[in-house]
């Protein structure tokens, strides 16, 4: 197969054996992987592959059912599916736990559904599962013109929350509008006063945040009473200190998360749960992926130098046909 690999920092086009599917696992023939912002810091060193996983970057293709490993049932060669993996998605075939496959229906643009499975997965886990977000909270989404941040934008709209979201400039921010937010803010701008002319000083009960350390103080004083900040980047910064008293009397709380590194049952029970309450969103039109451009595979390299420059708005796709 050909595949991506890493050479002195350098993304290249390369031969590698064919995977074979294990037991319980899926061989993908794939049409395309999703570029992610781990992606740029497992090329960096700074992300490793869990034990056992691919070293070939890529945490989501789509593509069609190849190969059947032993015990996989539900499934057939040559079904259209997308998956979020561990690692192996730069390349023309990947080998993936059944149980996160999603069914692409024949419907969907096949390549576009690449841009599915990791940030719907990741926005489903934190904003429900974690973030407990209800119909009529509020929900501020940090970077909603990213990759999650668009999915989330459009999730949080489609579960009856009000949506509010940063973005990089003010056409950016017209955009995360067009997608559901209810109130889309500069990120330039004094956020943490433009949340609190959107809430009437009241803050926001869920906060779903790429960044980190260098916006946890402003993100804690966001928070309404009870409040749940959820981090799940940290682009700003992995250390930082938080005023305690502040969490104690607004009965906040703070949670860290990552997907990549969950056991194999956790990964599929939230697959299983995206496949039930979010696919039927999709199929409706109120969540669509948001692609910003198809590049090929041999041009990894500059699609990552196109994510690094802040320039994406929703997914970059590299297509392997």
């Amino acid at each position: 197969m050909r595949a991506i690999t890493v050479s002195d920092d350098r993304l290249v086009l390369t031969e590698l054996p064919d995977p074979s599917p294990g037991p319980g696992e899926v061989l993908l023939d794939v049409a395309a992987a999703g570029v992610n912002r781990a992606d740029l810091l497992q090329r960096a060193g700074h992300y490793p592959p869990p034990p056992g996983a691919s070293d070939v970057i890529g945490l989501e293709v789509s593509g069609t059912v190849r190969e059947l490993g032993e015990g996989v049932t539900g499934w057939r060669v040559g079904d259209r599916a997308c998956a979020v993996l561990a690692g192996g998605g730069y390349a023309t075939r990947a080998v993936v736990p059944a149980g996160q496959l999603l069914p692409v229906p024949q419907d969907w643009e096949l390549v576009d559904a690449a841009a599915l499975p990791e940030a719907v997965c990741t926005a489903w886990s934190n904003l429900v599962d974690v973030g407990r977000l209800a119909p009529g909270e509020t929900l501020l989404v940090h970077g909603g013109s990213g990759g999650v941040g668009s999915v989330a934008v459009q999730l949080g709209r489609a579960l009856g929350a009000r949506v509010l979201t940063t973005a990089g400039s003010p056409a950016r921010a017209a955009r995360c509008e067009e997608l559901g937010a209810d109130v889309a803010v500069d990120h330039h701008d004094d956020v943490p006063a433009a949340v609190a002319a959107a809430t009437d000083g009241r803050g926001v009960d869920v906060i779903l945040d790429v960044l980190g350390a260098g916006a946890l103080a402003d993100n804690v004083a966001m928070l309404a009473t009870g409040g749940r900040l959820v981090v799940i980047g940290t682009q700003r910064g992995s250390r930082a200190e938080v005023n305690l008293l502040t969490l104690m009397q607004k009965r906040a709380s703070v949670h860290g998360t990552t997907l990549r590194s969950r056991p194999l049952e956790d990964k599929a029970r939230i697959v299983a749960a995206v496949r039930e309450r979010v696919w039927p969103m999709v199929a409706d039109g109120r969540l669509r992926a948001v692609v910003h451009e198809r590049l090929p595979l041999a041009e990894a390299e500059r699609a990552h130098a196109l994510l690094d420059s802040g320039e994406v708005f929703g997914k970059l796709l590299l297509v392997t046909a």
